[in-house]
């Protein structure tokens, strides 16, 4: 700002002004310039906030402001590209919404890896592209852009906590998909709950632990099915709940290792029973309980929150006994399986599974391979929930 003006000077100026010689608070690092060309240097910036700040004002200048918001949904910051699509996403212009139809805002979050101590050894940002559903009542939910890719599926003889369900393991090819961000929340669950039926009715309420924020538990794989088919139903896209190999192959995000984290895992960064151990990390904390979708604020890095722990997931595919005869396209795997005696004995009883382990289970329970049977009829317990995907376009 000059030194050189007069303190009683009250005139509008150039560099102090956006609308009309209006006083605006001076943004981080510099100084405010007025009318479209100000919003447009401000746009310019090197400092995220600032670039942000003059988004806010763009839209004060009509056609022109908009094409300027419109151009930061391409902005180098996925912080800007955010603030940019938070302004537009509502916006009743036919414009705006045409663009948006085909766009995919960036959000950037936080990736660690843990030695076989516990002990954190990187951690990195990583950004990925997202889907938001707008659920009405300012209910999102986000779904994140999965990549297509191949990967061995299920877990080795010789690591610890491995089940004869868990083999042979097999290469698996995947096409790009969009999944949940997080587990399905109770404020997600009660806005879907509210639409009209299509299948089968819905439980308003039936966590246990009681939180918007909270996962929604105490879920059937038939409830959490029709939730699907009321989402599909709102939205025009196509929902469902994963494959098994879908499931896997998005909890690794590229690893190999027992959790996406590394060779363990420790309460600090997931819910689980931490007061048993996996590797050499210390006793952790057993929460006994739910915790808010994202609290431990790091995700794998395909940007999922979530995945060890904290609710079991259930998957779309029927519970076999082991890999033999599996698809090898990440496609869902519902017909029996001729070598799969336990599949025969329960052909009365429809068994599905559930990935990712819970608040309730151990480490062992928590792995990317671990996998979990239960009869369909039968009463969810209260560490049952569930992630949706959809077709990427």
């Amino acid at each position: 700002m000059p030194t050189n003006r007069n303190a009683r000077d009250k005139s509008p100026h150039a560099d102090d002004a956006v609308l009309g010689g209006e006083a605006r608070p001076l943004p981080i690092g510099g100084v405010v310039l007025g009318g479209i060309e100000g919003v447009k240097r401000r746009l310019a910036a090197a400092v995220e906030e600032q670039r942000i700040a003059a988004l806010c004002d763009g839209l004060n200048y009509g056609e022109a402001g908009l094409e300027l918001v419109l151009e930061a949904l391409q902005d180098e910051s996925p912080k800007v590209q955010f603030a940019a699509y938070s302004l537009l996403k509502d916006s009743d212009s036919s414009k705006v919404k045409q663009y948006l139809s085909n766009y995919l805002p960036w959000f950037e979050f936080d990736v660690l890896k843990v030695d076989a101590q516990g002990v954190i050894n990187s951690r990195y940002k990583k950004q990925a592209q997202f889907l938001a559903e707008d659920l009405c009542n300012g209910v999102t939910l986000e779904m994140v852009a999965i990549p297509g890719g191949t990967f061995i599926m299920g877990s080795s003889k010789t690591e610890k906590g491995y089940r004869l369900w868990e083999s042979p393991q097999h290469q698996v090819k995947l096409q790009s998909f969009f999944m949940g961000k997080y587990s399905v929340t109770q404020a997600q669950w009660e806005a879907i709950v509210a639409l009209p039926q299509v299948n089968s009715s819905l439980n308003r309420n039936p966590s246990r632990f009681k939180g918007a924020n909270l996962p929604v538990e105490q879920i059937s794989w038939y409830d959490a099915v029709e939730f699907c088919a009321r989402l599909s139903q709102k939205t025009g896209r196509q929902y469902r709940l994963p494959s098994e190999a879908e499931w896997e192959y998005a909890c690794r995000a590229g690893t190999n290792t027992p959790f996406h984290f590394g060779e363990t895992i420790t309460s600090k960064i997931a819910n689980y029973r931490g007061t048993k151990t996996y590797s050499f990390e210390p006793k952790g904390e057993y929460r006994e309980q739910t915790t808010p979708v994202g609290h431990f604020q790091v995700a794998n890095a395909f940007g999922l929150y979530d995945m060890h722990g904290s609710v079991c997931e259930w998957c779309a595919d029927r519970w076999h006994y082991n890999y033999v005869e599996a698809p090898t396209d990440g496609s869902v795997w519902s017909q029996d399986n001729a070598n799969d005696y336990r599949a025969r004995l329960l052909r009365e009883k429809p068994t599905g599974l559930l990935r990712g382990g819970s608040w309730y289970e151990g480490p062992l329970g928590c792995r990317s391979a671990f996998r979990l049977g239960y009869v369909l009829g039968d009463s969810p317990y209260d560490c049952f929930g569930f992630r949706v995907v959809c077709e990427a376009a």
